[in-house]
């Protein structure tokens, strides 16, 4: 599994970057426009997609989970305030953190993640990148749904698609 978690990685890594690619073509009042949705803008969704994205390679790196959420809000607070550019980079920064840990790490080892609300569970690091790969899949579905909103035309970021630019 480990090959397939590290081939998911970077399909995630190659859909956000399409995403804020795209977002980049678009005028620059749509970074902060309103939406309905389950944020109020585009921002606010990329801004939660990279603070999770660097919590969860917090807790891969096994910090305590108060550890891990305290990133998550400090970068949350962070980036909502930052333009497409900043954001942009924070993402390919991340990128290149989580490959340098996927290239230390046995994929096939487990981690066991205690939680205050859902208890304790141990998963193996592969199927912790997969959870990764379908929370940023989950909220790239969000954004496409909001630039339709906006009169804007989404960007197809379906993992076949990545498998066609190969």
């Amino acid at each position: 599994m480990s090959d397939a978690a590290i081939e998911l990685y970077e399909y995630h890594s190659w859909a956000n970057r399409a995403i804020l690619n795209h977002l980049g073509s678009l005028p620059e009042n749509v970074w902060r426009q309103e939406t309905a949705g389950i944020y109020p803008s585009i921002s606010g969704v990329m801004s939660h997609m990279y603070a999770m994205d660097a919590m969860w390679l917090c807790m891969l790196r096994q910090r305590p989970f108060d550890e891990a959420r305290a990133l998550l809000l400090r970068l949350k607070e962070q980036t909502s305030q930052e333009g497409l550019e900043d954001v942009r980079q924070r993402f390919l920064h991340i990128e290149s953190k989580y490959r340098q840990w996927l290239l230390t790490e046995d994929l096939n080892d487990s981690l066991l993640l205690a939680h205050p609300v859902h208890g304790v569970v141990n998963a193996s690091l592969s199927r912790i990148i997969q959870h990764i790969v379908n929370h940023g899949a989950y909220y790239r579905g969000h954004l496409s749904a909001m630039l339709c909103q906006l009169g804007h035309a989404d960007v197809p970021t379906d993992y076949l698609l990545y498998l066609y630019t190969g």
